[in-house]
């Protein structure tokens, strides 16, 4: 399949009602509203396809972007290719959905994702640490270094009250992550949690939310969900 033909495809997948969600959680034009459990029949016409990523990619059309990431091959991808992605990440489903997925499936996972959570940036940062949820909901605990995941919870408890307001979501998922998915720092997680405490964001000019790590890190105890890992980072 070349690109006209998967934009079609997509086209003929779209649903105002879907349309109509993404643009409420930031997504604009252009899109077709596309369910991404739909996508799946086409990606069994693409396989895996970097090329035609790229090209989908670039369209700017978000559920092309969301397509593209789908048939991506993380391993065939540089460090510029993923500075381009998220460049182009224009909202948190592109940047923590689509570009830290496929960056967390690359073997420069955590040195792209440390450059981009240090550089201030909202969807970098939350990108960043939200790489780090999906490694460490999927690999092996021996692939990372406690004293590098320590750290990061120390920042994450020194910082993530000042944070811009995607990178709090994120940073907060981090701490509920290593406690859930990285057993080595379970108690540190939790005790960081605690530290925190409940974290405020601003969803828009009239909606706050609360997001307590806490909370979430007891029920995954309660649903005996502590070492849970992925098998697959990627649907």
């Amino acid at each position: 399949m070349n690109l006209d033909m998967v934009m079609q495809e997509l086209e003929s997948l779209g649903k105002e009602r879907t349309k109509k969600m993404y643009i409420s959680n930031g997504a604009h034009e252009p899109l077709f509203g596309v369910a991404t459990g739909q996508m799946k029949p086409i990606f069994k016409k693409t396989k895996i396809n970097q090329p035609l990523a790229d090209q989908l990619y670039a369209t700017g059309n978000y559920d092309a972007m969301y397509f593209a990431g789908i048939i991506a091959d993380p391993k065939a991808m540089t460090e510029d290719d993923f500075d381009r992605w998220m460049d182009a990440a224009y909202f948190y489903m592109l940047s923590d959905y689509v570009v830290a997925v496929t960056l967390a499936e690359s073997n420069i996972a955590q040195e792209v994702a440390d450059k981009w959570i240090a550089s201030g940036e909202e969807l970098r940062m939350s990108g960043g640490w939200s790489c780090y949820c999906w490694l460490l909901g999927n690999r092996p605990d021996s692939e990372f270094s406690e004293s590098k995941i320590s750290g990061m919870l120390d920042q994450v408890k020194n910082r993530i009250h000042e944070a811009p307001e995607r990178a709090k979501y994120a940073m907060n998922n981090f701490i509920y992550t290593v406690a859930v998915s990285y057993l080595p720092l379970h108690d540190k997680a939790v005790e960081t949690a605690k530290a925190v405490g409940p974290v405020e964001v601003n969803r828009d000019k009239t909606k706050r939310k609360l997001l307590n790590a806490s909370e979430n890190i007891q029920k995954a105890v309660n649903k005996e969900q502590l070492g849970f890992k992925r098998k697959y980072v990627r649907c």
